[in-house]
């Protein structure tokens, strides 16, 4: 059986909502037919609207917090502000990255991410800086910032935070 049909248990069960026929449709045979094979202008009975969910989705939910994070007068960049800030940096990071100043570039990139996770965070509204649901996102961002950065300090040669236990177990897995 097609998921989009009815079951025909009187709107209890977990199928679809049954959508009106559109002008002009022809309605189910014994739909309101008379003896005599006039169709009669019956309204079907209002179905009982179900609490499951749909067996079929037809679409995705936005995130929360996915709404502009200005009005919809503003122009499109000033409507996603909180991403273009963070890819803007993220960008400025690659970029110091790519003429020989990784380790400050990375700690940028590292300082971007963090900064969408305080964004995530505060703002109500921060557009299409929502991805996921709020805490994905916020734990997302936070620990993928704090490792880029982290990593950006201990980075060889001369690291700018020694960390003693990891020499340790360099040593120990190198062997």
């Amino acid at each position: 059986m097609d998921a989009d049909t009815s079951t025909g248990d009187g709107g209890t069960g977990g199928g679809d909502p049954v959508e009106p026929p559109a002008s002009g449709a022809q309605p189910s045979p014994g739909a309101g037919a008379s003896v005599n094979g006039t169709v009669a202008a019956a309204t079907p009975a209002p179905r009982k609207a179900s609490r499951r969910f749909p067996s079929v989705t037809r679409d995705t939910a936005r995130p929360e917090g996915g709404g502009r994070a200005a009005s919809g007068a503003s122009p499109a960049p000033a409507r996603q502000w909180p991403l273009l800030t963070v890819l803007g940096s993220t960008g400025l990071g690659l970029l110091l990255v790519s003429v020989d100043l990784f380790r400050v570039g990375l700690i940028i990139v590292g300082l971007a991410l963090l900064a969408g996770c305080v964004l995530r965070w505060m703002l109500p509204s921060v557009g299409m800086l929502a991805v996921r649901s709020r805490f994905t996102d916020i734990s997302t961002y936070g620990s993928l910032g704090v490792l880029i950065v982290l990593l950006a300090l201990v980075a060889q040669p001369k690291p700018w935070l020694d960390i003693p236990f990891l020499e340790d177990a360099v040593r120990f897995t190198v062997r």
